[in-house]
Formats: structure tokens, sequence, C-alpha cells
């Protein structure tokens, strides 16, 4: 699936994303927010990029890249599912931060989310990654009664979920 919005296209990921993927899962602003390993080298976070292209190219997971005429300026996945509930994660290379695009991109993932049969779509940012609650609340999410203390890179962070569910 396909979406389009007023200036993003979320697409599966394609070979000639690899470089701009690499560059957003080994960005170091990226990597203070966005879960992801720590890849010392290229090399392994080519080896991420393909794991991620090979689950994008199939339907047991959302896994979009958000681009800008044609161009891969983040990515856009689920991190947990069950019947009727999707959690989603999202990040953007820092050039293209403050622009609304994470807001875009979110909202029709969510519409897409809830028009596949997800009753409840679930975010989730660190308490101190205010913009990233700012862009759940624009998309009209609210908060959840859900918060976690997770372990990443060294350091507990408290997370804040927010909820969009599907009237019935």
């Amino acid at each position: 699936m396909t979406l389009q919005t007023e200036r993003l296209t979320l697409r599966r990921l394609r070979a000639c994303d690899d470089d701009a993927l690499v560059a957003l899962l080994r960005d170091e602003r990226v990597g203070e927010t966005y879960m992801v390993p720590p890849l010392a080298t290229d090399e392994a976070a080519k080896k991420l990029a393909l794991r991620l292209r090979a689950l994008s190219e199939g339907d047991a997971h959302f896994v979009r890249g958000i681009c800008l005429c044609d161009t891969l300026i983040g990515m856009i996945n689920d991190t947990e599912r069950t019947q009727d509930t999707v959690e989603i994660g999202y990040a953007l290379l820092p050039p293209y931060w403050g622009r609304g695009y994470a807001t875009e991109a979110l909202t029709a993932v969510i519409a897409a989310m809830h028009d596949a049969g997800f009753r409840e779509v679930i975010a989730g940012a660190f308490e101190h990654h205010a913009a990233s609650l700012r862009v759940m609340q624009k998309c009209g999410m609210t908060p959840s009664d859900r918060r976690a203390t997770v372990e990443y890179r060294g350091v507990l962070h408290r997370c804040i979920y927010y909820s969009s569910k599907k009237s019935i």
C-alpha cells in the first residue's frame, strides 16, 4: 500500500533509498529518540537498512519510506501489533524537522491503519521529546494511560503514549 498526502508519498523502501536510510539510522540526533541499535559502521547500518527494505516488501509489517519528491526523508513503521491494535514509530532526517512532515505522514498512517481494521493506533515518545509529543497531539491522538520506562543506550527513559481509537 502506497499512501499519498498533499506533499509526501509513503511507499515501500527501494534500493535507491539505501544511502538515505543509512544516514537516517546513523544520525546521532535521530538516535537520541528513535530506538535503533547503535550502528558503529555504515556496513552495520546497511545491513539493518536491507532488513527494513525486506520487511517493507512484505505485508506482515508496515514499513514505509517517507518521501518528498521521491527522495527518502524518513521512515514510518509498525513496532508492535495485536489483532486490533498497532503501535507506530517514525523518524525523519534532521533537515526535514519542524516542517510538518511527521504530522502529515502520521496522520495518513493513522487513517490507513484504521481503514485496515485496527481499532487503536498507538505512538509513543520519550517524555523529553516535546516535538514528537506535539506531532501526536496535532494528529488528533489523545494521551493514553500507558506509560513505560525503558533502558535505551544505557539511559532510563520514561515513555509517554498517545492513542487514536476508531469510532465504532
